[in-house]
């Protein structure tokens, strides 16, 4: 499954494809029918990448790669994202098994399932993630290796023995209150 570049954007519905970046912010496509593009500030917008989102577990955190991947095994019966909460909770202990229940509300619940049906009809399900090559894997492994040895600047100072803070200047009033 490939969700490279697939975003969630903190105060939007729905998904957006990460298309470029430019001085103003994020150039984001929108995944539904009016494939609407938009610039996200940089500063103010938060974006969560589906590859990275996780999922509370009891034991450890789940992978939403994971929960979307069972989703789709399970493609026959999933509900509408405006289902009941009770609906939604009992297909997603089905889906997720391993959440925990009081950090996972409905409201998330809801989310992912708008998500997955966004998502069903693209190929990205069918889509294996790029991995990396076989000599970028080479070079990674051979700096990891090497020893990193401290490297000083040849226009650095040493500092003095008698380096001292600068003194606070004292501001007085010209009214002499």
């Amino acid at each position: 499954m490939n969700l490279r570049g697939i975003v969630a954007v903190s105060g939007r519905p729905g998904l957006f494809k990460l298309v470029g970046q430019n001085k103003a912010g994020y150039v984001l496509e929108s995944l539904d029918a009016q494939k609407v593009k938009i610039i996200a500030n940089m500063t103010s917008t938060k974006l969560a990448s589906l590859e990275d989102i996780t999922v509370y577990g009891e034991d450890e955190d789940l992978k939403l790669i994971d929960v979307l991947a069972n989703m789709t095994a399970a493609k026959g019966n999933v509900p509408d994202a405006k289902a009941d909460s009770a609906v939604l909770k009992t297909f997603f202990k089905e889906v997720a098994p391993g959440h925990d229940e009081e950090k996972v509300y409905a409201s998330d619940m809801k989310k992912i399932v708008s998500w997955f049906h966004i998502l069903k009809d693209l190929p990205l399900f069918s889509e294996e993630a790029p991995a990396l090559s076989e000599e970028h894997e080479a070079l990674k492994a051979e700096v990891d290796k090497k020893p990193k040895a401290a490297v000083k600047p040849s226009n650095a100072k040493a500092p003095s023995k008698t380096a001292q803070p600068a003194k606070k200047a004292s501001m007085t009033s010209k009214k002499g209150v």
